[in-house]
């Protein structure tokens, strides 16, 4: 099942489910308790938004070797950990803002677990009946920020700098899952979920032992190698199997 978050008539938002036909509206959500309507909006007149709106994206840094090797870090011995903030989450076709403060911004393509319910420390062999599904997601990072400030929060927190979507993709085995990056159509990035250092179940166990997930938060699994600059003018594609391509424009802030 691909679950949707969309703009309905009214301006109203609203979850559905991508059918053959288009987005089937349900009332409620997948968190709680949902049920589908009649209406079912086409494709080309569905505007998509981030599938969800978490309290909090926890990301994890360093889980591919290639990427860690690629910026002069070694691998870590567990997952490191830190946070995005809500007002960072744009959904498809929204457009990344480069900051005027930032002179290297690029993009990180990566598989995102979207919580299902309440998390306290869950083990690893528990965490699949605790997520709802996956998604696209593009980890956003102004590079030369991140070196000046020595931590992460400024170059990553951006708004903007956290695009979710096209769908939560709910019936998933996240092992062996391609994760591409496409800048105007040219590959930029290539990996594959195999390649993490630490796996869906390890990183769930982790983050749950430090913090508490609430339904609808989102975790960021890591990056592999290939990440690159952005520009005004850019055309991001970030490429996750089974689930679809997130696109967004590129463009210059003030």
């Amino acid at each position: 099942m691909k679950i949707v978050r969309v703009r309905i008539p009214g301006d109203e938002i609203a979850y559905g489910v991508a059918e053959a036909e288009g987005v089937r509206v349900h009332r409620g959500t997948p968190f709680v308790a949902w049920e589908p309507t009649e209406v079912v909006i086409p494709f080309g007149e569905a505007h998509l938004l981030a599938p969800v709106f978490p309290t909090k994206i926890v990301c994890v840094g360093r889980n591919y070797a290639d990427h860690a090797a690629e910026l002069g870090n070694d691998v870590p011995d567990e997952p490191v950990i830190f946070l995005k903030p809500a007002t960072a989450v744009i959904g498809p076709e929204a457009a990344i803002v480069l900051p005027p403060e930032a002179a290297i911004v690029h993009h990180e393509a990566e598989l995102a677990i979207v919580v299902g319910r309440v998390s306290r420390k869950v083990a690893a062999e528990d965490a699949a009946g605790h997520i709802l599904g996956y998604t696209a997601a593009n980890d956003v990072s102004a590079r030369d920020l991140q070196a000046k400030d020595g931590q992460w929060t400024r170059a990553k927190g951006f708004d903007t700098f956290c695009p979710l979507g096209p769908a939560i993709e709910t019936e998933m085995d996240p092992a062996g899952i391609r994760v591409a990056c496409l800048v105007n159509g040219e590959l930029r990035q290539e990996g594959s979920t195999d390649d993490m250092v630490f796996g869906v179940g390890e990183i769930f166990a982790f983050v749950t032992r430090v913090m508490t997930m609430l339904p609808g938060d989102v975790i960021l699994t890591g990056t592999p190698a290939g990440v690159g600059p952005i520009t005004a003018g850019d055309r991001v594609e970030v490429n996750i199997e089974r689930i679809g391509s997130l696109i967004n424009p590129v463009v210059a802030g003030r």
